[in-house]
């Protein structure tokens, strides 16, 4: 080793030591670029590793929301097939109600397990895969910058090598040389020519090599200087790069499991929520408030049969009479025998015993809607027939309350017809007022079949359900008919009206509708009396009045039926018109805008007003969107 070597070695060997003595001195700022110098492969393996570990906790991340997606599937496909049906009727018990409130707060709980799904898959997995993509290509990068740098160094030291080979051999053939032209100037033999010749190639081999050994200077400082270059600013700089880069994708995974617990943590409130449904659930359960719904929904209403009685079979053997007080049928108990509903009970132990019959195969049997009371006949015949009494109370107070939902819908529909009148009336462009007549028409028939049944279905309330004549609820709606069954002035009986005679005599099984019930509005021309067909209207009060021994009112009826003490109806409250009003038919008074009013008789929800005067006793309906209350009196 020439002594250049040697000096550029140990040069080399000191910035080395002196770097790795600062660097011990300095362990709280270590990065790879000064610590791991060395070790590019190592570092190559390792930031792979880191990102390949980055990715299996991305698939982790979704495969969870998978199993969350999954785990709400399921928890909905359970409440769906563990759903209780609308139409059943154990929903009146508090453990149903409560099993369909759990139910439901486990479809809750399964929708918070789809939020954690969606927004793990949208906020960790999405940024996860997006964060490896871009770490993967920084990184590739940074592996090839430094192989390049690498390569670069490995030709400048080729370059060296090859310079130092040059010298080297210029050097041994100029030692060479000189030691010939040693020989030959001592060698006594040879000419002076053959010396100069020795001595001149001697020269040109020093010239050679003091050349390569300029060359081999050059490269050697080019080389030292790109080796400090690599090793102390590149290289370290890619490396740190590496460093930061790894870094990076430590603090994402941490970031992103940070991320995720914070995503389920949000939705345990809602969680603990639902829970708390559950318990709430749990709690409404009255196993005392279940056993009453239970009696009431089967209870009968009927006593236990007494003990059946001895029967002595051998007087009657014998040919003697048998014992006063002895029971000779011994199979019809007192208490089904007493029933209103005779032998076919619902709900007994006899009932499966029993089937309705109607007729040979139904052929005599008419038509449900062959006349106005197919509907109540089919009621007491299908529905009430069979029923102990408890249920037919029961079942009578469900039909009420429908037909009373019914009667509140046309009456909401007529309300909208007569408004959409009024305005075509004031302004015609909008449309014809007669197109509305029509439908008008068909919605007071409507009205009045409705009204009509539930007054029936009133009264059969009122008898507990007991089976009447199909005449007798008409004719105890009629107020000519109620009026003439009660006791008159002197307590007398008055005499039946000649109409009801003749429904009772000649209608069978088919009731005449009344004349006051054939229409409650009076828009339809046939009266005024469309208050009767409620409860609690005239006809009641005129049978408390008659009740009482005074005079029943009438609306004026036949000129044959007896004369009635008109007394007028008290004053309810004031009112005022909003808007004219043209009385178009019997029983409405028309009305001028502004106009003071007396209210005798308030809307019984169809849509229509009994109002008088102020300056005299005229009477007459008038449409209750038209007017405006003041007071009650």
């Amino acid at each position: 080793m020439t002594v250049l070597e040697r000096d550029s070695h140990c040069k080399g060997h000191q910035e080395i030591q002196s770097r790795t003595r600062r660097n011990h001195h300095s362990n709280q700022n270590m990065a790879w670029g000064t610590e791991l110098w060395d070790q590019f492969d190592n570092i190559a393996l390792h930031t792979q590793k880191g990102l390949d570990f980055l990715d299996k906790y991305g698939r982790l991340i979704r495969d969870r929301s998978d199993v969350e997606n999954r785990y709400a599937a399921d928890l909905r496909s359970l409440v769906k097939k563990y759903q209780l049906k609308k139409k059943d009727d154990d929903m009146q018990f508090t453990s149903h109600s409560a099993y369909r409130a759990m139910l439901a707060e486990v479809g809750d709980l399964a929708g918070q397990h789809e939020v954690v799904a969606e927004q793990l898959a949208a906020s960790v997995v999405s940024d996860v895969t997006a964060t490896a993509r871009t770490l993967k290509d920084e990184r590739k990068r940074l592996l090839h910058e430094a192989t390049r740098l690498q390569n670069q160094l490995n030709n400048q030291r080729q370059q060296l090598e090859k310079a130092k080979k040059n010298y080297e051999k210029s050097a041994r053939e100029a030692e060479k040389a000189l030691e010939n032209y040693h020989k030959a100037d001592a060698d006594l033999n040879l000419s002076r020519a053959e010396v100069e010749k020795q001595k001149m190639n001697s020269s040109l081999r020093d010239q050679q090599c003091e050349d390569n050994k300029n060359e081999y200077a050059n490269q050697l400082q080019k080389t030292n200087d790109l080796q400090h270059e690599h090793y102390a600013r590149l290289l370290p700089a890619i490396y740190d790069e590496l460093q930061a880069l790894d870094e990076r994708r430590a603090r994402c995974q941490q970031d992103h499991l940070r991320r995720a617990v914070d995503i389920e943590r949000h939705v345990f409130p809602i969680i603990h929520t639902c829970l708390d449904g559950m318990v709430r659930a749990a709690d409404t359960i009255d196993a005392e408030k279940d056993s009453q719904l239970v009696i009431e929904r089967y209870k009968s209403g009927f006593e236990p049969p007494d003990s059946i009685p001895f029967e002595d079979l051998s007087s009657a053997r014998n040919g003697e009479a048998p014992p006063a007080g002895s029971a000779t049928m011994v199979h019809s108990s007192p208490a089904i025998a007493d029933s209103p509903r005779g032998l076919t009970i619902k709900g007994t132990l006899s009932a499966a015993k029993f089937k309705k019959r109607g007729g040979i195969f139904g052929i005599f049997s008419g038509s449900k809607n062959s006349s106005p009371n197919a509907s109540f006949e089919s009621f007491m015949k299908e529905d009430l027939d069979s029923l102990p009494p408890n249920q037919r109370r029961k079942r009578i107070r469900q039909k009420l309350d429908d037909l009373t939902s019914k009667i509140n819908q046309e009456t909401a529909t007529r309300d909208g017809l007569m408004k959409m009148k009024g305005v075509y009336e004031s302004n015609p462009a909008l449309g014809d007022p007669m197109t509305i007549e029509s439908q008008l028409r068909e919605n007071t028939q409507r009205l009045e079949k409705l009204r009509l049944e539930l007054h029936k279905y009133q009264r059969l309330q009122d008898t507990n359900g007991q089976r009447c004549s199909l005449s007798e609820p008409e004719g105890n709606l009629s107020r000519s008919t109620s009026d003439s069954s009660v006791n008159q002035l002197g307590g007398a009986p008055a005499p039946a009206a000649p109409a009801a005679a003749a429904a009772a005599a000649g209608a069978g099984h088919s009731a005449t509708l009344p004349s006051h019930i054939s229409s409650n509005s009076p828009e339809s021309g046939l009266g005024s009396t469309s208050h009767a067909s409620l409860p609690g209207s005239d006809s009641d009060v005129d049978d408390s009045r008659a009740a009482n021994g005074a005079p029943p009112v009438t609306d004026g009826g036949d000129d044959s039926e007896l004369a009635f003490v008109d007394d007028p109806l008290p004053v309810i409250a004031s009112a005022s018109a909003l808007y004219p009003f043209d009385a178009s038919s019997e029983g409405s008074i028309p009305m001028q805008e502004g106009e003071r009013l007396l209210v005798i008789e308030l809307d019984q929800g169809d849509g229509w007003t009994r109002v008088r005067r102020h300056d005299s006793l005229e009477e007459g309906f008038v449409p209750t969107a038209y007017l405006q209350v003041h007071s009650e009196r």
